[in-house]
Protein backbone atom coordinates (compact mmCIF):
# COMPACT_ATOMS: atom_id res chain seq x y z
CA UNK A 1 0.00 0.00 0.00
CA UNK A 2 1.33 3.44 -0.94
CA UNK A 3 1.25 5.72 2.11
CA UNK A 4 2.89 8.75 0.45
CA UNK A 5 -0.34 10.50 -0.73
CA UNK A 6 -1.92 9.84 2.66
CA UNK A 7 1.15 11.18 4.47
CA UNK A 8 1.22 14.30 2.28
CA UNK A 9 -2.47 14.96 3.00
CA UNK A 10 -1.90 14.53 6.73
CA UNK A 11 1.07 16.92 6.63
CA UNK A 12 -0.95 19.62 4.86
CA UNK A 13 -3.81 19.27 7.34
CA UNK A 14 -1.32 19.48 10.22
CA UNK A 15 0.31 22.65 8.88
CA UNK A 16 -3.03 24.35 8.24
CA UNK A 17 -4.31 23.32 11.66
CA UNK A 18 -1.21 24.68 13.42
CA UNK A 19 -1.28 28.07 11.68
CA UNK A 20 -1.03 30.79 14.36
CA UNK A 21 -3.78 33.34 14.68
CA UNK A 22 -2.91 37.00 14.10
CA UNK A 23 -3.50 39.18 17.15
CA UNK A 24 -3.91 42.95 17.15
CA UNK A 25 -3.39 45.39 20.01
CA UNK A 26 -6.71 47.13 20.62
CA UNK A 27 -6.25 48.73 24.02
CA UNK A 28 -3.54 49.68 26.51
CA UNK A 29 -4.41 50.14 30.16
CA UNK A 30 -2.30 51.38 33.02
CA UNK A 31 -2.49 52.93 36.43
CA UNK A 32 -0.31 55.31 38.38
CA UNK A 33 1.55 53.91 41.36
CA UNK A 34 2.71 56.74 43.58
CA UNK A 35 6.17 56.43 45.13
CA UNK A 36 5.75 57.68 48.68
CA UNK A 37 7.22 57.11 52.13
CA UNK A 38 4.50 54.53 52.72
CA UNK A 39 6.27 52.06 50.43
CA UNK A 40 8.36 49.60 52.38
CA UNK A 41 12.13 49.73 51.92
CA UNK A 42 13.81 46.57 50.74
CA UNK A 43 16.58 46.01 53.28
CA UNK A 44 18.77 44.03 50.89
CA UNK A 45 18.61 46.69 48.17
CA UNK A 46 19.20 49.45 50.71
CA UNK A 47 22.26 47.67 52.09
CA UNK A 48 23.63 47.23 48.58
CA UNK A 49 23.07 50.87 47.53
CA UNK A 50 24.14 52.61 50.77
CA UNK A 51 27.94 52.49 50.28
CA UNK A 52 27.62 53.93 46.78
CA UNK A 53 25.18 56.61 47.94
CA UNK A 54 27.42 57.60 50.85
CA UNK A 55 30.47 57.81 48.59
CA UNK A 56 28.59 59.91 46.02
CA UNK A 57 27.18 62.27 48.65
CA UNK A 58 30.64 62.72 50.14
CA UNK A 59 31.98 63.78 46.75
CA UNK A 60 29.03 66.04 45.98
CA UNK A 61 29.18 67.75 49.37
CA UNK A 62 32.90 68.52 49.21
CA UNK A 63 33.47 72.30 49.52
CA UNK A 64 35.32 73.85 46.55
CA UNK A 65 34.56 77.58 46.83
CA UNK A 66 32.56 80.23 48.70
CA UNK A 67 29.79 82.62 47.59
CA UNK A 68 29.68 86.03 49.25
CA UNK A 69 25.97 86.41 48.49
CA UNK A 70 22.95 84.54 47.13
CA UNK A 71 22.59 84.79 43.35
CA UNK A 72 19.45 84.15 41.31
CA UNK A 73 18.66 84.53 37.62
CA UNK A 74 15.63 86.66 38.58
CA UNK A 75 17.76 89.38 40.21
CA UNK A 76 18.03 91.61 37.13
CA UNK A 77 16.14 92.63 34.00
CA UNK A 78 18.73 92.41 31.21
CA UNK A 79 21.75 91.00 32.99
CA UNK A 80 22.14 89.20 36.29
CA UNK A 81 25.10 88.41 38.48
CA UNK A 82 24.64 84.65 38.12
CA UNK A 83 24.08 84.97 34.37
CA UNK A 84 27.23 87.06 34.00
CA UNK A 85 29.12 84.44 36.00
CA UNK A 86 27.67 81.71 33.79
CA UNK A 87 28.90 83.32 30.57
CA UNK A 88 32.24 84.39 32.07
CA UNK A 89 32.93 80.84 33.25
CA UNK A 90 32.30 79.55 29.74
CA UNK A 91 34.80 82.09 28.41
CA UNK A 92 37.48 81.77 31.08
CA UNK A 93 37.51 77.98 31.05
CA UNK A 94 36.65 77.42 27.39
CA UNK A 95 38.98 79.94 25.75
CA UNK A 96 42.29 78.22 26.73
CA UNK A 97 40.98 74.95 25.27
CA UNK A 98 39.87 76.68 22.07
CA UNK A 99 43.12 78.63 21.70
CA UNK A 100 45.28 75.55 22.25
CA UNK A 101 43.44 73.74 19.46
CA UNK A 102 43.05 76.57 16.95
CA UNK A 103 45.44 79.38 17.91
CA UNK A 104 42.42 81.71 18.03
CA UNK A 105 40.47 83.36 20.82
CA UNK A 106 36.76 83.23 21.57
CA UNK A 107 35.27 86.64 20.74
CA UNK A 108 32.09 86.40 22.79
CA UNK A 109 29.80 84.02 24.67
CA UNK A 110 26.05 83.51 24.54
CA UNK A 111 24.10 81.17 26.83
CA UNK A 112 20.40 81.02 27.67
CA UNK A 113 18.51 82.31 30.68
CA UNK A 114 16.59 79.05 31.02
CA UNK A 115 19.81 77.06 31.17
CA UNK A 116 20.52 78.34 34.69
CA UNK A 117 18.62 75.79 36.73
CA UNK A 118 19.32 76.82 40.34
CA UNK A 119 20.48 79.66 42.53
CA UNK A 120 23.88 79.89 44.15
CA UNK A 121 23.29 80.29 47.87
CA UNK A 122 25.46 82.41 50.11
CA UNK A 123 28.09 80.30 51.83
CA UNK A 124 29.99 77.21 50.84
CA UNK A 125 29.92 76.12 47.22
CA UNK A 126 30.14 72.38 46.78
CA UNK A 127 30.48 70.03 43.85
CA UNK A 128 26.72 69.54 44.15
CA UNK A 129 26.24 73.26 43.38
CA UNK A 130 27.64 72.81 39.88
CA UNK A 131 25.29 69.88 39.25
CA UNK A 132 22.33 71.94 40.48
CA UNK A 133 23.16 74.95 38.29
CA UNK A 134 23.73 72.79 35.22
CA UNK A 135 22.05 69.37 35.55
CA UNK A 136 22.09 68.87 31.78
CA UNK A 137 24.87 67.38 29.69
CA UNK A 138 25.31 70.49 27.53
CA UNK A 139 28.83 71.13 26.26
CA UNK A 140 30.67 74.23 25.05
CA UNK A 141 30.92 74.64 21.30
CA UNK A 142 32.42 77.51 19.30
CA UNK A 143 30.74 78.68 16.09
CA UNK A 144 32.50 81.00 13.65
CA UNK A 145 29.74 83.30 12.39
CA UNK A 146 29.63 86.48 10.33
CA UNK A 147 29.09 89.90 11.84
CA UNK A 148 25.73 90.00 10.06
CA UNK A 149 24.70 86.91 12.05
CA UNK A 150 25.87 88.61 15.24
CA UNK A 151 23.48 91.44 14.38
CA UNK A 152 20.69 88.87 14.05
CA UNK A 153 21.66 87.61 17.51
CA UNK A 154 21.44 91.12 18.92
CA UNK A 155 18.02 91.60 17.32
CA UNK A 156 16.93 88.37 19.01
CA UNK A 157 18.16 89.62 22.41
CA UNK A 158 16.42 92.97 21.97
CA UNK A 159 13.15 91.24 21.20
CA UNK A 160 13.53 88.72 24.04
CA UNK A 161 14.14 91.47 26.65
CA UNK A 162 15.54 88.78 28.90
CA UNK A 163 18.79 88.31 30.78
CA UNK A 164 20.37 85.72 28.52
CA UNK A 165 23.97 85.32 29.74
CA UNK A 166 26.53 87.07 27.53
CA UNK A 167 30.24 87.80 27.84
CA UNK A 168 32.49 90.14 25.81
CA UNK A 169 29.37 91.48 24.07
CA UNK A 170 27.97 94.81 25.24
CA UNK A 171 24.51 96.07 24.30
CA UNK A 172 22.95 99.45 25.12
CA UNK A 173 19.29 100.19 24.33
CA UNK A 174 17.05 103.20 24.91
CA UNK A 175 13.88 103.18 26.99
CA UNK A 176 11.98 101.73 24.01
CA UNK A 177 14.49 98.90 23.54
CA UNK A 178 15.89 100.47 20.38
CA UNK A 179 19.57 99.72 19.87
CA UNK A 180 21.92 102.54 20.85
CA UNK A 181 25.23 100.68 20.73
CA UNK A 182 26.56 97.15 20.37
CA UNK A 183 30.21 96.18 20.69
CA UNK A 184 32.36 93.09 21.01
CA UNK A 185 35.49 93.59 23.09
CA UNK A 186 34.71 97.34 23.01
CA UNK A 187 34.80 97.49 19.21
CA UNK A 188 31.85 98.09 16.82
CA UNK A 189 30.58 94.96 15.11
CA UNK A 190 32.05 94.49 11.64
CA UNK A 191 29.55 92.75 9.37
CA UNK A 192 32.36 91.41 7.17
CA UNK A 193 34.31 89.87 10.06
CA UNK A 194 34.09 86.31 11.36
CA UNK A 195 33.46 86.14 15.11
CA UNK A 196 34.09 83.05 17.21
CA UNK A 197 31.05 82.68 19.45
CA UNK A 198 31.03 80.21 22.32
CA UNK A 199 27.63 78.77 23.16
CA UNK A 200 26.21 75.38 24.04
CA UNK A 201 25.26 72.59 21.67
CA UNK A 202 21.55 73.00 22.45
CA UNK A 203 21.47 76.63 21.34
CA UNK A 204 23.70 76.04 18.34
CA UNK A 205 21.12 73.55 17.07
CA UNK A 206 18.34 76.13 17.31
CA UNK A 207 17.22 75.74 20.92
CA UNK A 208 15.14 78.62 22.34
CA UNK A 209 14.56 79.77 18.77
CA UNK A 210 18.18 80.85 18.32
CA UNK A 211 18.50 80.04 14.65
CA UNK A 212 21.08 82.73 13.82
CA UNK A 213 23.99 80.26 14.07
CA UNK A 214 22.90 78.64 10.79
CA UNK A 215 23.87 78.27 8.03
CA UNK A 216 27.35 77.44 9.25
CA UNK A 217 29.81 74.96 7.78
CA UNK A 218 32.23 74.87 10.71
CA UNK A 219 31.79 74.06 14.37
CA UNK A 220 34.46 73.58 17.01
CA UNK A 221 33.38 71.00 19.58
CA UNK A 222 35.48 71.38 22.73
CA UNK A 223 34.22 68.19 24.40
CA UNK A 224 33.94 70.25 27.57
CA UNK A 225 30.72 70.13 29.56
CA UNK A 226 29.55 73.42 31.05
CA UNK A 227 29.17 71.68 34.40
CA UNK A 228 32.83 70.66 34.32
CA UNK A 229 33.79 74.22 33.40
CA UNK A 230 31.99 75.39 36.55
CA UNK A 231 33.76 72.79 38.66
CA UNK A 232 37.15 73.86 37.29
CA UNK A 233 36.31 77.53 37.82
CA UNK A 234 35.15 77.04 41.42
CA UNK A 235 38.30 75.10 42.26
CA UNK A 236 40.45 77.94 40.94
CA UNK A 237 38.53 80.69 42.77
CA UNK A 238 38.11 80.18 46.50
CA UNK A 239 35.58 83.05 46.63
CA UNK A 240 33.10 84.26 44.02
CA UNK A 241 31.38 87.63 43.96
CA UNK A 242 29.71 88.17 40.55
CA UNK A 243 27.85 91.43 39.94
CA UNK A 244 25.25 92.97 37.66
CA UNK A 245 27.19 95.25 35.30
CA UNK A 246 26.80 97.21 32.06
CA UNK A 247 27.05 94.40 29.51
CA UNK A 248 23.35 94.73 28.63
CA UNK A 249 21.64 97.88 29.86
CA UNK A 250 18.63 100.07 29.11
CA UNK A 251 18.92 103.84 29.27
CA UNK A 252 16.24 105.98 30.88
CA UNK A 253 15.86 108.15 27.80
Amino acid sequence: MNFKPLFALFFIVFIVGCKQETHYLTRIEGKQIAITDSLATDAHIEAFVKPYRDHLNKDLDSVISYATNTYSKSDGELNTAIGNLFADVMFEEGNPVFKQRTGKNIDMVLANHGGIRAIISKGNITTRTAFEIMPFENSIVVAPIKGSQVNQMIAYLLEAKRAHPISKLKIVVDKNYQLVEATINNKPIDTSKIYYVATNDYLYNGGDGMDFFKPNDTLYILNYKIRNAFLDYFRKHDTINPVIDDRFIKLDH
